[in-house]
């Protein structure tokens, strides 16, 4: 009888508790890896090494402990890892990699997982990382969808895109997060597809204040029609690729974040349409809307490249210059085509 060798499996480093990060946990666990598991929250490690569940996001999700190690201890996660998953919210993701030195990250394949940008610096995840830690380009990757944590929870069909320059290392991760329910596919376009993941979240809430306001499906479509080409004009000037935007990286994440149910982008977009404050919708959610940070970035870039970003701009005064919904989109509509 000939003896068969299982590899052992690829040390992984998820570093993020929410409910993105546990969802690509379960998917990882599908195939052959071990996943040092970091998240911020102590009582939260503690309840899934007891109860096999995360307790604030996807509680449905059984924890496979036989894969997964919870744990505080951030250096350490990361020392064992060959490949390093970022999945904390852009906003704070600066703040988790100040505990890191330089060469903590040295020969590590990093993957971001995150919709969104670092504020103040205005850069993109791979990017920031390349720059502060020495990250050679060929050794990052992004995630991109149209793929929502909870469709993941309930095993729906589901789809990722790997952006990476080198394709060897992208499809090997893909291959990683492949399963009954995930198909996962590559392409070189690693700033376009975090490009888009950005600012299909400015999209999401531009939608979703519309439904609040009552605007109906009619209007959505134009909106939604208006903001891929929007898109183009950016990308094509800050980042020109040959790409094909109507792709499912590009147009199907943007229309999965702009009709779903599970998008908090929208959810807060409509929240503001209906008369909410930015605070109160913030503090009724009590998740992050990535987009209310991505449409400040995305606005103070564009000052510089100066492209015809109509819903980008009335997103942006209606969030950070307190203009009133109904006026902005009064405007905006005469806009559209």
């Amino acid at each position: 009888m000939a003896t068969t060798y299982q590899h052992s499996p690829t040390q992984i480093a998820m570093i993020g508790g929410g409910s993105w990060a546990t969802a690509i946990v379960k998917m990882l666990c599908e195939n052959n890896v071990y996943v040092h598991w970091w998240m911020r929250s102590q009582t939260d490690i503690a309840h899934i090494i007891h109860y096999r569940h995360n307790p604030s996001y996807l509680s449905g999700v059984e924890i496979n402990l036989e894969k997964v190690n919870p744990t505080y201890d951030l250096r350490k996660s990361i020392a064992e890892a060959e490949i390093v998953v970022l999945a904390v919210p852009a906003a704070f993701i600066a703040d988790v990699l100040k505990r890191l030195a330089i060469d903590d990250l040295k020969n590590k394949v990093v993957v971001s997982a995150i919709k969104g940008m670092i504020p103040i610096e205005n850069s993109l995840i791979t990017k920031y990382v390349m720059r502060k830690f020495n990250v050679p380009a060929s050794h990052l990757l992004a995630i991109a969808g149209p793929c929502h944590a909870e469709e993941v929870a309930l095993e729906k069909q589901s789809y990722l895109t790997i952006g990476g320059q080198d394709i060897d290392k992208a499809q090997q991760f893909a291959n990683l997060l492949k399963g009954r329910y995930i198909k996962a596919s590559v392409v070189t376009d690693i700033d376009g597809v975090e490009y888009c993941a950005v600012m299909k979240n400015v999209i999401a809430l531009a939608c979703g204040i519309a439904h609040g306001l009552g605007y109906g499906d009619n209007f959505h479509a134009v909106l939604v029609s208006n903001a891929m080409q929007e898109i183009r004009r950016f990308l094509d000037v800050i980042e020109p690729h040959p790409r094909d935007l109507n792709g499912s990286a590009y147009l199907g994440d943007l229309l999965v974040t702009t009709y779903s149910q599970f998008s908090r982008n929208r959810t807060f977009g409509s929240m503001i349409g209906r008369g909410y404050s930015v605070k109160s919708a913030q503090l009724e959610m009590k998740m992050i809307a990535e987009g209310y940070y991505a449409v400040k970035i995305i606005y103070e870039i564009n000052k510089k490249y100066k492209v015809n970003m109509p819903i980008t701009k009335a997103v942006y005064h209606i969030l950070y210059e307190k203009a009133l919904p109904t006026a902005e989109f009064q405007l905006l509509k005469d806009v559209l085509k």
